[in-house]
Order: C-alpha cells, then structure tokens, then sequence
C-alpha cells in the first residue's frame, strides 16, 4: 500500500454462539476454525487484525501467537457488542486514521472486498460498506472522525446505529461477493446458498 493510511481491521468475536448449539467461532471451515479463517481474510487484505474476544474465550488458543493478528479480550463482552467494540477502539492508538470492522460469524467475505472497503475510506469516504446486489453488508468502514462516538458505544448497539443514523453518508460499495451478507447463525447457515 505504499504511504496509504494503514486502516485498522477489527474483527468482533466476542458473541456467545446461543442459536448454533455449541461455539460456532471454533467450528471448522475448510479445515480451519471460522474465527481465524475470518481473520486471515482481513488481515490478508489489511496487513493486520485485531480480534476482540470475551475473557478466557475458547478462541484464545487458536488466535495467540498468529503473525500479524492481535487479541484483544474485552471485560465488557457480556454487555454486547457496542461494549465490545468501544474497548478494542479504546486498545487502538489515538491516531489510528480508520476502523473496518467485520464479524467473526461471516467467514466467507472475500479479502478483496475488505480492500475495497479500505480504498473507499483512503479516498475519503467517511463511512463504507460494501453492497452485493444492492444490499448492504460487511464488513464496515469508519474513518477516524468516528473514535469518539464508537468509544461512547454501549449495550448491543454496535456501529450499526451509527450506520443508520448517519446512513446519507454511507459510500456503498458494490462487490460481486455474496459472502457479505452471509452470517454463520446456525448449523443450517453453513450449507451451500441455493
């Protein structure tokens, strides 16, 4: 990427996998847990990943130790994902110029579609999620103006209120990427899309 802003993928793996019947983030995909193929997939593309996880979560072992990805265990976790989200911002240096945040539970996002979120922010958009057929899906971009407000998250309300709210500014990007709006929710959501 040469001088370009290096934007910060997080990656929210701090759920507790209620609906799947046992913690899907360890299930394999291909042979690989669904937490770290989703965060190889954005740290191929990012360079690096910072992972945030509930205290002692069953994830730690497969993520520590991983070049270029970085564990974050949130004390907030239990309270949802807006708690989770504001304590790896609060982890981040002050000067990071951007977040992309994406969700451990969609491991079939392609890394060139979390690029393309990167170059949308790089060439100024201020919020961007990608689209596949016009739907909007993950993962999201921030750019840095949106510290403050994504350290002020709290509860379950994670950076899709900020989204909604502010939705006129949202740059949607359209990818040919299904895998965007494919969330891993139960057993039945890892079968071939028909």
């Amino acid at each position: 990427m040469g001088s370009d802003p290096v934007y910060c993928g997080i990656l929210l793996a701090a759920g507790s996998s209620s609906r799947f019947g046992g913690f899907k983030l360890m299930h394999p995909i291909d042979g690989v847990p669904m937490v770290l193929k989703s965060a190889l997939a954005m740290k191929s593309a990012l360079g690096a990943v910072v992972v945030a996880v509930r205290p002692g979560s069953p994830c730690l072992p497969t993520l520590f130790g991983q070049p270029g990805i970085r564990v974050v265990e949130s004390p907030r976790a239990a309270e949802g994902m807006g708690g989770t989200l504001a304590d790896v911002v609060a982890a981040l240096p002050a000067d990071t110029p951007g977040f992309i945040i994406g969700l451990a539970d969609m491991p079939f996002i392609a890394p060139h579609t979390v690029g393309r979120v990167a170059r949308a922010l790089a060439g100024g958009a201020c919020l961007v999620a990608p689209a596949y057929r016009g739907e909007r899906g993950h993962p999201v971009g921030l750019g840095a103006a949106y510290r403050d407000q994504l350290l002020a998250l709290q509860g379950d309300a994670g950076a899709r209120a900020i989204i909604k709210r502010d939705a006129a500014l949202v740059t949607l990007v359209e990818v040919d990427d299904p895998g965007v709006l494919r969330d891993i929710d139960t057993p039945q959501d890892l079968d071939p899309p028909t």
